[in-house]
């Protein structure tokens, strides 16, 4: 079972295929407000968040569903530990599935041609 199902229930969906992309590594956590992946792109670390689909189970009415912010590892290339900091900034937000899909998979090609 996904690691975000385990952590917010079975019950939980994000809205697209996880398995589709396969680069955004689940770092759900319950103590959390919302399931979250982290992923690499040219200029560093990354964080999607996905809310619940409704804004009434939201801790934050008012925000977004899918939100991409910058993020920072603390920990080391093998054991990643990928968490925003004080300097973290939103650079994608979202109510919608197609566009988040569509940034995202252009963060990920644009990292692809990088490499």
């Amino acid at each position: 079972m996904e690691l975000y199902k385990q952590e917010f229930g079975q019950q939980f969906e994000l809205g697209f295929d996880l398995t589709l992309h396969p680069w955004l590594v689940d770092k759900s956590w319950h103590n959390d407000v919302s399931p979250s992946f982290y992923f690499t792109t040219p200029a560093g670390f990354m964080v999607l968040w996905v809310d619940y689909e409704d804004p009434k189970q939201r801790e934050d009415t008012e925000q977004d569903r899918y939100v991409v912010m910058t993020a920072v590892n603390s920990g080391t290339d093998e054991y990643p530990e990928i968490h925003h900091d004080e300097e973290s900034t939103v650079v994608f937000s979202s109510n919608q599935i197609d566009s988040s899909v569509a940034y995202l998979l252009s963060v990920h090609t644009a990292k692809v041609a990088h490499t």
